[in-house]
């Protein structure tokens, strides 16, 4: 799947974080009014591929994980809090503001738009360790997905990147998803893993992000139980 990683690099995210950071805001006013006594809220915090970039909503990663989530009677929803082109810089700026007090839990997913841009592995590092730094001060279980780098800035590069995320499950005890596509590169079964990638070679479409789901699900089943 390197050829995969290496094509995305050649493209551009639309950076629409704006119009998002406004769908937040609206959102995040009225949420609380919505909870039940035992419902467990989880912010899903990550970028385009939380988001659900070019979906209808009901086909983002998100709806389809809080459906899937339910199906198996966990009493929960999920905020999106995916932003379009979110860098880890851009996540640090915003996540104070995003964890209100309704929050029980996160899952993690950002890196993507650093290695695309070409931003030294050292400062995605030092990001989202301050990232991990706010979430655990709050004393929120987080599920941390990672989205390891591609070939394109060469080996060295590679590694250092992709070691950012099994230190950070370390340093703060926290679970590791290794890969958030994970389920578009292994739980495809013969067919072609591009054929779950919208047309701009970087996004899930609807059948994508229903694979990543299935795949991510049980992780994040194991992190509400871990809360009880």
């Amino acid at each position: 799947m390197n050829a995969f990683f290496d094509a995305t690099v050649a493209l551009a995210y639309k950076i629409t974080r704006g119009v998002h950071k406004l769908v937040l805001t609206m959102f995040f006013s009225g949420v609380a009014i919505c909870a039940s006594a035992n419902e467990i809220v989880i912010v899903a915090f990550g970028d385009s591929l939380t988001y659900g970039y070019g979906l209808p909503t009901e086909d983002g990663f998100v709806p389809q994980l809080e459906i899937w989530l339910r199906d198996r009677g966990a009493d929960v929803r999920i905020i999106n809090a995916g932003v379009s082109g979110d860098t880890t810089g851009g996540g640090l700026a915003r996540v104070d503001w995003v964890l209100g007090d309704d929050v029980d839990a996160v899952i993690l997913e950002l890196g993507a738009n650093d290695f695309l841009r070409g931003i030294p592995p050292a400062v995605a590092r030092e990001n989202l360790d301050a990232i991990m730094a706010i979430i655990i001060a709050k004393d929120l279980p987080v599920l941390i997905a990672g989205m390891p780098a591609p070939t394109n800035y060469g080996a060295a590069y590679k590694t250092e990147f992709d070691a950012i995320y099994p230190m950070l499950a370390e340093k703060y005890r926290a679970p590791l998803y290794p890969y958030f596509m994970n389920g578009i590169v292994e739980g495809h079964g013969a067919a072609d893993p591009m054929d779950f990638i919208q047309a701009d070679g970087l996004h899930p479409n609807a059948a994508g992000a229903q694979l990543i789901v299935q795949d991510i699900g049980p992780a994040v089943l194991a992190l509400i139980s871990s809360m009880d």
